[in-house]
This record gives C-alpha cells, structure tokens and sequence, in this order.
C-alpha cells in the first residue's frame, strides 16, 4: 500500500510588533488555511517547516533544513510579504516595499535544498517570485510604477475577488495540463518577475502580455510557480481556470520521486 505523501510547507512570518495585541513581542509562524486545504484535498498531508534559527535560547543544535527535506516528498511556497530588492541586488525603491528578507533566507534556503535533492517544488504567488530569484532572476518591485501600461493587478478592497485574464503560452506543459488558451484569475500582487531566471521558461502572462503570471523548470527538477493563488479560487466558479490539474501534476511528479 502506497503510504500518504507529505508536502512540506513554507511558513509565513510574522515579526515582533508592539501595535499587535496577539504576542506582540514574539516572531510568529504560520500557515493560511485554504492553501493547506487546497494541498489538502488531494488526500495527502500538508504540514508547515517553521523556519530554524537561533532567535529563541531553544533552537536546535542538530537539526538542520535538510532533516526537513528527508522528511517530506515536495515543497509548497505559501504567498504573502514582498520579497526585498536586496534579496535580488537592488534598493527598495520606497520604505515600504523593503520586504521581508529573513523570509526570504529561510524559502531560499528551502528551495534550493528540495530541488538538490530532487523533490518537487511548487510556488504561489510569493513563492513564485522566490523562485526565480532562486534561480538568478530578478523582480519589479511595483507593477504601476514600472511596468507602464500594465492591468491592475492588486485592490485592497476586493482582494482575491481582483480577476483578470491569462494567456497560456502554446505547446507548454501548462498548456496540456489545462486544455486551454487563455482563462481568467485571482491577482493579488504589485511585485511581478522582471528578468527570469536561469533554466526557467514562462508558461503564462496577463492578459496585458507585460507580466509573467507562469514559469518552470527546463531542467530536471520539477519547479512550478503561478503568480494566482488557486487557494482562492472556488471549483464552483466556473469562469475562473482549473487549477486541479496543475495540483494533480505537481503531486504526480511527488510520486515518481519517491524510492520503490
């Protein structure tokens, strides 16, 4: 009997904050609930990797990320905070597009030991952009700002209830899981990948043609990342893209990895 697949997934950090009434004064790790869920609903495990340090006198002495990727079959990166520019060799352009850089060790660090190991690695939203900064790439660090003539991307009122139009690149993978050419998505985002990285390809842009909203691994590894968030996007609405496929693909490649 085949055993249940675990998928790790990268946490989201919050930092000490003394306007938070919840542990002010603790870093706090996380994982949203409907991207669990989503991973979920294949009927495999989805369990966070807190990231290791030496912020508490409790941290471990000989447990490393790696013992994490031996652990779990594929790798899941969680959406949120900005990537810092200086993560990828820039200045932030405004204070606060600063970003999170402690994040951006801790997924970094993830990334590329899943991918040294072997083990497929899936990116949402931020987690995209982590990869292909992972991969030498770079970011915009705001879509209006520069990227001129671009949709909007981002409200902060509507949320993942933002939609607009994708164009699926022909004769991708992307393009045979989902059967189709063009479909509608969530957008929840201002940073947008600017140069790709090395041994990437993009699978989809918006429907502008000026943002990235696919990329994925040309090498062996299995790397994916969608700029949406398919988490948020309910299977009953029938105008937005099926992202089941591109799940059940991910988790096939999981499978194929794992030793007889």
């Amino acid at each position: 009997m085949t055993r249940t697949l675990r998928i790790g997934l990268s946490a989201r950090l919050l930092h000490p904050d003394d306007k938070r009434e919840f542990l002010p004064t603790k870093s706090l790790h996380y994982v949203e609930e409907c991207v669990a869920h989503w991973v979920m609903s294949a009927n495999v495990l989805a369990l966070m990797i807190p990231a290791i340090s030496s912020a508490t006198p409790h941290g471990p002495d000989k447990i490393s990320i790696h013992d994490y990727v031996d652990l779990f079959d594929g790798l899941v990166l969680q959406g949120g905070a900005d990537v810092a520019p200086e993560t990828y060799g820039e200045t932030a352009l405004k204070p606060e597009w600063a970003g999170d850089k402690v994040r951006d060790t801790y997924e970094l660090e993830l990334v590329h030991a899943f991918i040294a190991a072997g083990k497929p690695v899936l990116g949402v939203c931020r987690g995209m952009q982590i990869i292909n900064v992972a991969m030498g790439g770079t970011l915009y660090q705001d879509i209006p700002t520069q990227v001129a003539g671009s949709v909007n991307h981002r409200c902060e009122v509507s949320y993942e209830n933002k939609f607009h139009g994708v164009t699926i690149v022909p004769n991708t993978r992307l393009a045979t899981l989902l059967g189709a050419a063009t479909g509608v998505i969530n957008t929840i985002h201002h940073q947008a990948v600017n140069k790709l990285g090395n041994n990437l390809r993009v699978e989809a842009f918006a429907e502008d043609g000026k943002i990235i909203e696919a990329i994925r691994g040309t090498g062996e590894s299995y790397i994916f990342g969608m700029q949406w968030h398919p988490e948020f996007m309910c299977p009953q609405m029938e105008n937005l893209l099926n992202c089941r496929p591109i799940l059940d693909d991910f988790l096939a490649a999981v499978r194929a990895k794992l030793s007889p």
